[in-house]
């Protein structure tokens, strides 16, 4: 082979290699920014939340994530106040740190005039509402099961 294509061929393999090395900065920046299109508007409108009362707010009872699998964490539970994310981040108010399929900021569950919302986040692996995956905000009722990763959340009252 002469010097020429060579050459060429170098230049080839550098530029392959560039290509990759964006490919996974820019994988690496999407995941870090999840929690940026926690803020974003749900594609689906919902009512505003309500100014309650002392009063209100004491006779209903707040909703709340229960983990419900793996076996070893089955039982811990997270109240819903307002918006919550759901992640493997540290500033996630339901932080699953143990699974490994979870984003950084995997999902966002929110609470409007006492109806309990989850929505995905942008995740890498997706969300699913008894066991179908989710592309908009999805309303939970008593009983219904999120899924994260491999951790299975049950919205409970």
């Amino acid at each position: 082979m002469s010097d020429s294509i060579l050459t060429v061929l170098k230049f080839c393999l550098l530029a392959l290699l560039y290509v990759f090395l964006m490919r996974v900065v820019w994988i690496v920046a999407r995941e870090l920014r999840g929690s940026a299109s926690t803020a974003a508007a749900p594609a689906v409108p919902l009512p505003a939340p309500a100014a309650t009362g002392a009063g209100r707010a004491s006779k209903r009872r707040e909703w709340r994530l229960v983990v419900v699998a793996p076996e070893t964490e089955r039982g811990r539970s997270y109240p819903v106040e307002g918006d919550v994310t759901i992640g493997r981040g540290g500033g996630c108010a339901v932080p699953l740190t143990f699974d490994t399929f979870v984003s950084q900021v995997h999902a966002r569950a929110f609470d409007r005039d006492g109806t309990l919302w989850v929505e995905d986040a942008g995740s890498t692996n997706g969300t699913l509402v008894n066991s179908k995956r989710i592309g908009e905000p999805v309303k939970l009722r008593k009983g219904d099961r999120v899924q994260i990763g491999e951790t299975v959340l049950e919205a409970q009252r």
